[in-house]
């Protein structure tokens, strides 16, 4: 069986690790995986690195889109994807979370006839402001096998009228659904050790045995609309009289923070001797941060879960979110880019310590559940027809 895997964005190169792993390790003589990069991150901190990091295959095809419009973006992707899709002929092409390289892999499948597996189907924000939202409804109507990491994400699949009891032959018209636990988590529990023996940064960063608070900014949301940014960094201000706080930044977030926040505010941020702001980290220091902070806040919804995985209270900087899971356990607070609930969030973790986290994301072997259920579905499927 050959799948061609398509990602783009740093969150979607390290749930390919997963699944590449899996292939290798149980079914290297059963699955062939092609690789394709889009290259809609192009920041080799922010993408190379862990290809290199993750040991993921290198890339067999890299589209070099860059950054652009969305329309623009998507269009390049979708043209370099059919292309290939037409070369290579795979049983199926897989697809990771809510990108513009997931809509392009989508579009260009689905028009030739290509079954998709959309991993990560069926989470929502119930927010079409976001391109996110509508990259995620497109990708799984045109899916033929959704992998949902929660109950959550199957129920509303439900409610949008996917059938939970079809039978073979799965088709785009005929698809099928299945709840099989998050792929991150596989990553988090194969890494978590990894990530100790192999990086430094806490030692680096001087917060060896020290508390601290990790957060992440990136979305356009928050980092293209100077009240919104302003509003978190003036929370941070005040949360770093109370703790450290480690910032990795993405290349948006450093690039806006010099037009987008006021001079003062950010001579205080950079003044700060309690803000670390740091370029982006590899996944294994991002882990690593991540297992030794007090606390994480971020806009991310990846870091919502690995927050989550190692059982640290999070405040989402967003109106909602698509893991509501945790926030119904009281794990994490969404506040959205306000000042004050934030504080309120930092106050109610510091009073009331998050300690009871439920295994809701899974047994940590998602990965392999799906490519057995790939497995099974290639085995009554034809090749596809391509137009």
């Amino acid at each position: 069986m050959k799948l061609v895997t398509v990602i783009g964005a740093r969150p979607q190169i390290i749930k390919a690790a997963a699944l590449s792993r899996a292939i290798r390790n149980h079914y290297a003589d059963q699955i062939r995986e092609v690789i394709v990069h889009t290259g809609q991150h192009y920041d080799d901190n922010m993408s190379q690195v862990f290809f290199d990091e993750l040991q993921i295959p290198r890339p067999d095809y890299n589209l070099n889109v860059g950054s652009a419009s969305h329309g623009v973006q998507t269009a390049r992707m979708t043209e370099g994807i059919e292309d290939i899709l037409i070369k290579e002929r795979p049983d199926f092409i897989v697809l990771y979370g809510d990108t513009n390289s997931t809509l392009a892999g989508a579009i260009a499948a689905a028009k030739i006839h290509v079954p998709i597996v959309h991993i990560e189907a069926g989470l929502r924000s119930f927010n079409k402001a976001m391109p996110e939202e509508i990259n995620r409804i497109v990708c799984d109507h045109c899916s033929t096998l959704l992998f949902t990491p929660t109950k959550a994400g199957l129920e509303n699949l439900k409610h949008e009228g996917f059938p939970m009891g079809n039978e073979r032959p799965y088709t785009i018209d005929n698809p099928k659904v299945y709840h099989c636990g998050d792929i991150m988590y596989d990553n988090s529990l194969h890494f978590a050790d990894i990530a100790e023996a192999k990086t430094n940064i806490i030692k680096r960063l001087e917060l060896v045995d020290k508390p601290y608070i990790l957060a992440t900014i990136h979305r356009d949301t928050n980092t293209d609309r100077p009240e919104r940014l302003g509003a978190i960094f003036k929370a941070m201000l005040q949360l770093a009289e109370e703790s450290p706080i480690v910032l990795p930044l993405h290349p948006r977030t450093a690039k806006l923070l010099k037009t987008n926040l006021d001079e003062n505010l950010q001579k205080q941020i950079y003044s700060s001797q309690n803000i670390k702001l740091i370029p982006p980290v590899s996944f294994l220091e991002m882990i690593a941060l991540e297992r030794h902070s007090q606390l994480v806040m971020t806009d991310s919804g990846g870091v919502q879960k690995e927050a989550y995985f190692f059982k640290k209270p999070c405040i989402i900087l967003r109106p909602e979110t698509e893991w509501v899971e945790i926030v119904q356990t009281g794990n994490a607070i969404l506040t959205d880019a306000d000042e004050g609930r934030i504080m309120q969030a930092w106050q109610h973790f510091e009073s009331h310590p998050a300690t009871n986290f439920p295994p809701i994301f899974g047994d940590g072997h998602a990965a392999e559940f799906m490519l057995s259920r790939i497995l099974e579905c290639c085995a009554c499927h034809s090749k596809p027809d391509l137009l």
